[in-house]
């Protein structure tokens, strides 16, 4: 414990880093509380080492969680509005545009299955298709390829 006293501004400052790698790369920024401790931390250690906060523990801990009530209620809501922003357009997938043979028949009341890149694959149309048709990907959803048939270009 001796070392952890002896190296309060160092160990601050790792502690506030590995929360803050944690929510970031860990938890992808889903809460923001260990980014507001995390912070908090760092500005503690920063705090102590140009002796604004005494050289304890006791002092260390009470600023983390004054600072921390801080960060929370100002940063709060823009973190919030800025975790709803959802992107609604569609998925551009390397499978777009990847043509293939049916091996049966599919429609939109009767989905097929294929097998491409290590998955089994739901296969959908719009229209009816046969066995042996040659087809294209137009769009993909997890576990799912919509297909259309291919124009024959001679």
């Amino acid at each position: 414990m001796d070392f952890l006293n002896e190296y309060l501004v160092q160990t601050l400052a790792i502690m506030g880093i590995a929360l803050l790698v944690t929510e970031i790369l860990v938890l992808g920024f889903s809460t923001f509380v260990l980014f507001f401790v995390g912070v908090a931390m760092i500005i503690t250690s920063l705090m102590v080492y140009v002796d604004i906060v005494p050289y304890t523990w006791t002092a260390s801990i009470l600023a983390i969680a004054i600072l921390s009530a801080i960060l929370g209620a100002v940063l709060w809501l823009p973190f919030k509005k800025m975790q709803g922003k959802v992107d609604h357009a569609p998925v551009k997938s390397d499978f777009v545009g990847h043509t293939f043979v049916l091996d049966s028949d599919i429609g939109p009341a009767e989905p097929g299955t294929y097998q491409y890149s290590g998955v089994i694959w739901k296969v959908i149309s719009e229209s009816e298709l046969g066995m042996g048709a040659k087809v294209e990907v137009t769009e993909v959803q997890v576990g799912v390829m919509y297909v259309k048939a291919t124009t024959v270009h001679k």
